[in-house]
């Protein structure tokens, strides 16, 4: 609670400077209704099948000095019937000072790499919220110091210290997609003595060659998945390895092809590992002049921890459509699912949204587990957990 104490004394001092000066200010606020059901009988002792929920996330951005120094303010925070889903994060606090081809940033950020749709191995910076969202597309603020240097020949740097590690948290008793046993994120201990203080580091190299745009990057630190290990005693060790992990990510645009590629490295005391996901998504754009687009996806997925792989997907196929009606009202659907080419287990899902009104968003989600093999070390759990969910959203 310090840390975000301070921060937030740093947030006063700046406003306090901005407003000496000509600013600009934007408030924006999002108010979410959410329903999760889950049709199948529970596995699990405790669980339930109505997730019913509440959410709001305000936005606040002040900017000054002709836009070159920028403060953003993003919260979180969201009721819900699972007690470790009730929870609130700042998303992002943080100032950016920008001169001409350089800018810094300090504060609570968040920052995405990736390219592929079915998973994201180079996206390290941020800990996922995996409380909030099944793919890991939802990510808790991360402390930081970013300086960004643009060159006109070579690419964009991006270097990162990151001096405070997040914990992930775990469903709850109640909750679904989780594990026979309820684990505490306070359960999870550190490689490093120096625990959550330890002092990370990353670097990112991107630049663009004609139609190909690649990103370079490395990572050292606490590793932002947790480790599970079986002891000598048959128990259940889990803990944050520090790491080293060396990242690529290459997409290449071919006229209606978008080509993509992502790879990492991962190295540790306790385990090495390479991983990959690699595909094509080809678009079928403006289909007889009636603003319809249609994108095919297919992507492969390969890591060699098997199925020891937190994700579960270590050799597995994705295939998939993405449908955008470029209507007023911004509606888009994206259907697709995951099968293991060695087992029997799959995921379909399904992810729709579409505006109402000027202020209004519906969403609609389906997650589907079907034929989950026994020897899936994650996936096991969730056999009984497909899911749907409802999410209207009003905005201010």
């Amino acid at each position: 609670m310090k840390k975000y104490v301070s921060i937030f004394a740093v947030f006063l001092c700046v406003v306090s400077y901005g407003q000496e000066k000509k600013v600009n200010d934007d408030f924006e606020l999002e108010l979410e209704a959410e329903y999760r059901y889950f049709p199948n009988e529970a596995a699990f002792e405790g669980q339930k099948d109505h997730f019913p929920s509440l959410a709001i996330s305000p936005e606040y951005s002040l900017s000054w000095n002709k836009g070159y120094d920028v403060l953003n303010f993003k919260g979180f925070f969201r009721l819900d019937v699972d007690d470790e889903r009730t929870h609130w994060d700042i998303r992002e606090l943080y100032y950016q000072k920008s001169k001409k081809n350089w800018e810094i940033s300090l504060g609570l950020k968040k920052v995405y790499w990736g390219v592929t749709e079915s998973n994201h191995l180079v996206d390290i910076i941020n800990q996922t919220d995996a409380v909030e969202s099944f793919d890991g597309e939802k990510k808790l603020g991360q402390p930081m110091a970013q300086f960004s240097l643009s060159t006109k020949n070579i690419g964009t740097f991006d270097f990162f210290y990151l001096p405070f590690h997040r914990k992930r948290t775990f469903p709850g008793t109640k909750a679904r997609l989780r594990f026979p046993i309820v684990i505490d994120q306070d359960d999870l201990n550190y490689e490093s003595s120096a625990e959550e203080w330890h002092q990370d580091f990353a670097i990112r190299w991107k630049h663009y060659i004609g139609s190909v745009d690649i990103g370079l990057s490395h990572f050292y630190g606490t590793g932002r998945e947790p480790l599970f290990i079986l002891n000598y005693d048959f128990n259940i060790e889990a803990f944050y390895p520090i790491i080293n992990q060396t990242g690529l990510d290459i997409q290449v645009t071919n006229n209606a092809f978008l080509w993509k590629l992502e790879s990492i490295y991962r190295t540790s005391d306790a385990q090495d590992f390479f991983a990959l996901v690699g595909g094509v998504e080809y678009t079928f754009s403006n289909i007889k002049s009636s603003g319809l687009d249609v994108g095919f996806l297919l992507e492969y997925l390969y890591d060699d921890r098997d199925e020891l792989a937190l994700t579960g997907l270590q050799n597995d196929v994705f295939f998939g459509s993405r449908i955008a009606f470029n209507d007023v009202q911004s509606t888009e659907i994206l259907i697709g699912g995951i099968a293991d080419l060695e087992k029997s287990s799959k995921i379909f899902s399904l992810e729709a949204s579409r505006r109402l009104g000027e202020s209004w968003k519906l969403e609609v989600e389906g997650r589907f587990f079907s034929n989950i093999d026994n020897r899936e070390f994650i996936l096991s759990n969730f056999q009984e957990d497909s899911f749907f969910r409802l999410s209207v959203l009003k905005y201010f």
